[in-house]
């Protein structure tokens, strides 16, 4: 476990971080989100001891972070850096050295991630000559080669293509496995919702919120349902009656639609698939559960409501 006590930093009197503590679980992908700003980014330089806090500390299993953890964590920084004169397999042995790796092993790792993501082709290749998204698989085997315990990862999908994105979600999805905890910086919150167990929620310095996606999801549930139906909106408007309120409309054609309706009161998914049946012909029903796009807007907005108060 990474546990975060009471970290604080501020750069020429402005506070960076005010008093943030967070626990990451082992074998656990951690989402670290918040609007640009809020200290994600100077929280994850002093986890890699690049800056140190003001206050606070920081343990690793149990034990006050130090330079010996170094090697123990591998860092894919928001602000990308590869030596463009050197060549692809030169270049990540020589990251991989320099994280404590003999040449040997460092070598055998490199030519595994190569042969991974497909591009060992690419392995004499200068930096220079990449384009943007091989240059991001290269930062990204970067991290990774010496197989670190802890990866911290500000901002990976950028750059990315689809299928790209799908790649290195399906990597951590597999480190997770394996047993290696990361933590993830990123505003791509379809990711979050795809693989994170757990997310942080900076805003303007200071720690607004700590769950799991599931129960951040479920807390701002707000009765809303999707259904899809053939028949005609007169029935359905009967069998919604005031118990529902009708929010959108979709029509799909041949007679064919998808509503979302939101509840009234104390009814429920039992009621509305109550009312509705033999009213139209029901194809599905189903809770709309809000995307971790509306509860992080959410949350900032709920934050902010507060701080004008």
């Amino acid at each position: 476990m990474i546990a975060i006590s009471h970290v604080s930093k501020s750069f020429n009197r402005k506070a960076a971080l005010d008093d943030v503590s967070l626990k990451i679980e082992s074998a656990q992908i951690y989402g670290l989100l918040g609007p640009n700003g809020a200290g994600k980014t100077t929280l994850i330089r002093i986890i890699n001891q690049i800056i140190q806090a003001d206050q606070g500390s920081i343990q690793v299993d149990g034990k006050f972070l130090t330079e010996n953890h170094w090697k123990d964590f591998g860092y894919l920084p928001e602000e990308r850096g590869l030596y463009k004169g050197m060549c692809v397999s030169d270049m990540l042995v020589f990251i991989a050295c320099l994280r404590g790796l003999t040449r040997h092993d460092a070598r055998n790792n490199v030519n595994h991630w190569l042969a991974k993501f497909d591009i060992l082709s690419w392995s004499k290749t200068k930096i220079e000559s990449l384009s943007k998204g091989m240059a991001q698989k290269v930062q990204f085997i970067a991290a990774v080669v010496h197989q670190p315990t802890y990866l911290i990862l500000d901002e990976p999908l950028s750059g990315f293509d689809p299928i790209n994105v799908d790649l290195i979600l399906s990597e951590l999805k597999a480190m997770k496995a394996e047993g290696k905890t990361i933590i993830l910086s990123t505003h791509n919150m379809k990711s979050v919702e795809e693989i994170c167990d757990q997310v942080g929620l900076l805003h303007k310095s200071k720690l607004i919120v700590e769950d799991t996606v599931h129960k951040l999801r479920e807390n701002q549930r707000r009765g809303e349902f999707v259904v899809r139906f053939s028949g005609n909106m007169i029935a359905l408007a009967n069998a919604l009656w005031t118990e529902f309120e009708l929010l959108e409309t979709l029509e799909l054609g041949d007679n064919r639609f998808q509503i979302i309706v939101k509840q009234r009161g104390e009814r429920s998914f039992e009621d509305l698939a109550a009312n509705l049946m033999g009213k139209i012909k029901l194809e599905s029903i189903a809770e709309r559960m809000p995307s971790m796009q509306e509860v992080f807007l959410g949350l900032i907005a709920q934050e902010e409501e507060k701080n004008e108060e």
